[in-house]
């Protein structure tokens, strides 16, 4: 193994908000299945998907994810109070009932350091961003993410990052995928730990120094976001709820 590999190996490669097929609120159209083949081909060592107040708990995927040598984690993106948080390491029975911050405080409380949890987008207009409450709630997040959609001047990480800078919270790279060709190019490398473990990764992303990547957005990149948002998402929403109303009639 030469210097060069050697490093690499020393780190993982992670992306921890990502949705897919099964996502119950967004209409996307790429299954898990696709998504750990791109990862595997793209070299990822650790995944999160992270669909919309749903634990993602499929034992035939993360199966399929071990035996490609991917650490795949249980996770969610729940909306407590009209705002997004991510949890990492969760089972869905522990996510029944969570609606407000003293709730996700009550689950932290019991849980300890085995779960995690980050602040996606926090100062996105769009969606479910906690803009100033992120600073009130700072004591439910391990870490802030710095979001994909970002472009030159345009870039309402850097409230973010300040917020990292202030509170000592570590910021992650992620894609926040909700079109398969969004994937890969935005991820978080974090040193290997001794274990390769759900509790060993969390514990490495609250300790260790990370390295991230999260390229300025082509114009090509902003489009298709745009075009998905106002587009392609709510056509495919009206879609299916013609669907279900012609099931029903």
């Amino acid at each position: 193994m030469n210097p060069e590999q050697k490093r690499e190996n020393d780190w993982l490669k992670a992306d921890f908000h990502i949705h897919t097929l099964d996502d119950p609120k967004d209409r996307l159209n790429y299954t898990a299945h696709e998504l750990l083949e791109r990862a595997r081909e793209q070299h990822f060592d650790v995944l999160a998907i992270t669909l919309h107040d749903k634990v993602f708990d499929r034992p035939e995927v993360f199966a399929e994810a071990a035996a490609m040598g991917i650490l795949l984690l249980p996770a969610a993106e729940l909306r407590l109070e009209g705002a997004d948080v991510v949890l990492l390491n969760v089972q869905p029975h522990e996510i029944e009932g969570i609606a407000t911050f003293a709730d996700l405080r009550k689950l932290r409380a019991r849980r300890g350091e085995s779960l995690f949890c980050f602040a996606p987008h926090p100062y996105f207009v769009l969606g479910g961003s906690l803009g100033e409450r992120l600073e009130e709630e700072i004591d439910c997040f391990d870490a802030i993410e710095i979001c994909h959609f970002h472009k030159g001047f345009f870039d309402l990480n850097r409230r973010a990052r300040l917020a990292a800078a202030k509170y000592k919270k570590p910021l992650v790279a992620t894609s926040d995928a909700h079109q398969l060709a969004a994937f890969g190019s935005h991820f978080t490398l974090l040193p290997r730990p001794a274990e390769m473990s759900a509790e060993a990764v969390l514990q490495t992303l609250r300790k260790k120094p990370l390295r991230l990547t999260s390229p300025s957005s082509s114009w090509r990149d902003l489009f298709a976001v745009f075009y998905f948002v106002f587009i392609l998402h709510p056509m495919r929403q009206r879609l299916r709820w013609v669907s279900r109303s012609r099931r029903g009639s």
